[in-house]
């Protein structure tokens, strides 16, 4: 089963209807129909959720995360295997912290990235990517 890995600006995209939601409304609907596996770091989630607060304050932000708990997303912790990992990749190919979590988590589970942040071609090379 193939796996995908949710940066946060894939599901961003996905709830404010950006150029390229079809594509993560794709990626849920084969998750729900179990034909691939969505993955989220926790850290990710968070950048979603502290996001739509600042954008559209803290009753949206709760709205939102009540709408992931929804989807076929498992949400993980950013373990000492996953931080690890992420702060290598923030060394080596200086993509943000933050993108490093999914990045890590991608490249521990043997996944793809989803994602419309353009920093993720520094680690193309490694880790596949998704572009929403």
């Amino acid at each position: 089963m193939k796996r995908v890995v949710l940066d946060a600006s894939a599901l961003m995209t996905f709830f404010e209807d950006r150029p390229g939601a079809d594509k993560v409304e794709d990626l849920i609907s084969r998750a729900a129909e179990r034909k691939c596996e969505l993955l989220m770091s926790v850290v990710n989630w968070g950048e979603v959720y502290y996001s739509v607060w600042r954008a559209n304050g803290a009753d949206a932000a709760m709205k939102v995360l009540a709408e992931i708990a929804q989807l076929p997303i498992e949400v993980l912790p950013a373990d000492f295997e996953v931080t690890k990992l992420a702060a290598e990749l923030r060394a080596q190919h200086k993509l943000p912290y933050a993108d490093c979590f999914a990045a890590a988590l991608a490249k521990l589970r043997k996944g793809a990235v989803a994602t419309s942040d353009s920093d993720f071609a520094r680690v193309k090379e490694s880790i596949p990517l998704i572009e929403v």
